[in-house]
């Protein structure tokens, strides 16, 4: 009963946004990079972080470092949706924002030596999940994926208060029926994209953390290899890779190969759960064998990617 009223709430708390969006006219103007030809509300995603905040309040406020460092990292992505912020300011509150994750995980507590190449792993993750919000539908479909594996994980586990995952799950679901359109009523701004993936990103840190397993990272590869590709052909182009384009392949497939938009963000989620169910399959084997598994998924993901790519670009681009 309680998962229905809180469904209730963040749609009433959707429709609000929305007329405060539309009053101070928080919206996204189509330009060259775009993948939408009509001016659309901006910042709707901003319904995730009202579904965590929601399981603050509800749970006695569990977690509040995480919480904390949610909240200003939503608000700074907020206010660059609006004004477009300095870089350097965004990237200190990022910092200051994961810092605080990393209190609630006690990460400081291990050695030094994890937390630069963990600040650097969960910073990349959280913008790579911003570049790719790019069509209507994949950041709330791909996240609902993503949440509902790390449920399925958390089951048996154990790692995290399910209740945190069903409520950031709500919120994703919200936010869905309003994007996942043709005509989408809102978008999620870098506040929808870059506060999931705060949200996500604490939440497989945890799972990692308590089980010592990397290969849940996998949760997320499907996002990985689209984006470490990209920013290495960009890259080796000599190209601005913080610049916004439409180089990823799924802005390909919806773009130039004219695939239908929902369809390429449907197809995103469906392979991730894929390869995520065999992850959670895969958890029950030896470490050898999951490291093989691993490296030989992502060999295998980089080829298809890149020859797929290829094709697209050299017949439509």
């Amino acid at each position: 009963m309680e998962y229905i009223i809180v469904l209730a709430i963040l749609f009433i708390a959707e429709l609000v946004y929305f007329k405060v969006a539309d009053k101070y006219n928080i919206i996204d103007k189509p330009n060259e990079r775009s993948s939408h030809t009509q001016i659309t509300l901006r910042g709707g995603g901003v319904v995730f972080y009202f579904g965590a905040l929601a399981y603050f309040v509800y749970s006695g406020f569990e977690y509040p470092y995480f919480i904390i460092g949610l909240t200003a990292i939503t608000l700074i992505s907020f206010l660059d949706d609006i004004f477009t912020l300095s870089n350097k300011i965004r990237l200190l509150i990022h910092l200051l924002s994961v810092l605080l994750m990393f209190y609630q995980w006690n990460l400081f507590e291990l050695s030094w030596l994890w937390i630069l190449p963990a600040l650097v792993g969960v910073i990349g993750t959280i913008n790579a999940y911003n570049f790719m919000d790019g069509i209507n539908g994949i950041t709330a479909w791909y996240s609902i994926v993503v949440l509902g594996l790390l449920a399925l994980v958390n089951h048996s586990v154990g790692f995290i208060a399910m209740d945190l995952i069903i409520f950031a799950l709500l919120g994703a679901v919200v936010f869905a029926f309003f994007n996942f359109r043709n005509k989408a009523k809102a978008f999620a701004g870098d506040v929808g994209s870059v506060s999931m993936a705060f949200i996500v990103v604490f939440l497989l840190g945890q799972l990692i953390i308590t089980t010592g397993n990397f290969v849940y990272i996998l949760f997320l590869s499907v996002y990985g290899i689209d984006t470490v590709w990209t920013i290495i052909r960009r890259a080796l182009n000599k190209e601005n890779i913080f610049q916004a384009h439409r180089t990823h392949l799924y802005q390909y497939l919806a773009n130039e190969a004219k695939v239908n938009k929902l369809f390429v963000s449907f197809g995103y989620g469906v392979l991730q759960f894929v390869i995520g169910y065999g992850v959670i399959d895969m958890t029950d084997q030896d470490g050898m064998t999951q490291i093989v598994f691993a490296v030989s998924l992502l060999v295998v993901m980089s080829v298809v990617y890149l020859v797929l790519k290829r094709r697209i670009v050299d017949r439509f681009a």
